[in-house]
């Protein structure tokens, strides 16, 4: 947070007018005593929350908000700011877009013994976030990539032919895809639904990898990242085909 000169400026601002006696003067006199550390090679870092919740999780005091680091030691411990906690706050802020798939005939129009074709409309690309840091001299990145593997289909009801499947996807021209029209799991509806409806999911796994760089090309690190998963999901109702029989005049 600060160099030596800015340390001393910011407690001074801060602790100038605390109260005789008081922690804060207390605190701004010790510190006082250290000199800020005036020529001496480092920074003073300082505690930060994302938000109000951490703090209670992460209590502080006076021996441990605000620290002084010198060059033979750039990260504190325990706290330390690495690739791989950036990888992790990359991978938490990545939002994975919804499987575009469209059910032929439509969800309202489906019918019993009637092949339902899962199609996949358009092509997914891969997804990737960075989380960097570079503040005074300390530079550090990391990026997750997140490409979709894997299309996976829930008809909502045990009476469906099959009652899930999956789809590899495939990379083409304009991103991953997944061909369905002539794929042997598009579903076939065994029951009506009556008076209500079933919960037909798709899903699209992604596997995670990740880059200690901003280069979401770079060689991929380890420890791994687990799975990216997003999915949709539609009510879908079934009816019966309904014949009339006509006597034969013969």
């Amino acid at each position: 947070m600060y160099t030596p000169e800015e340390y001393e400026k910011f407690i001074k601002g801060a602790y100038g007018g605390a109260a005789g006696g008081s922690p804060a003067e207390d605190y701004a006199k010790k510190r006082e005593k250290e000199k800020y550390h005036e020529g001496d090679k480092g920074l003073w870092w300082q505690v930060q929350f994302r938000d109000d919740t951490y703090d209670k999780a992460c209590p502080v005091t006076t021996d441990n908000w605000e620290i002084w680091v010198p060059p033979a030691d750039p990260q504190p411990d325990p706290n330390k700011v690495t690739p791989e906690i950036l990888s992790e706050l990359a991978f938490n802020s990545t939002k994975l877009p919804a499987p575009p798939v469209e059910l032929q005939p439509r969800a309202d129009r489906l019918l019993v013994n009637l092949g339902t074709r899962v199609a996949f409309k358009g092509d997914l690309d891969r997804v990737w976030t960075t989380a960097s840091l570079d503040y005074k001299g300390v530079q550090l990145a990391a990026t997750t990539v997140a490409t979709p593997v894997a299309l996976k289909v829930d008809a909502g009801t045990a009476d469906a032919d099959p009652q899930s499947c999956t789809y590899e996807l495939v990379k083409g021209k304009g991103g991953y895809t997944a061909n369905s029209e002539s794929a042997g799991c598009n579903v076939t509806y065994r029951r009506a639904s009556g008076s209500g409806t079933y919960p037909f999911k798709a899903s699209i796994t992604w596997k995670v990898t990740w880059t200690d760089s901003a280069d979401p090309d770079g060689p991929s690190q380890q420890p791994g990242l687990p799975d990216g998963l997003s999915t949709s999901e539609q009510e879908v109702t079934v009816k019966e085909a309904q014949a009339v029989n006509r006597p034969s005049n013969a």
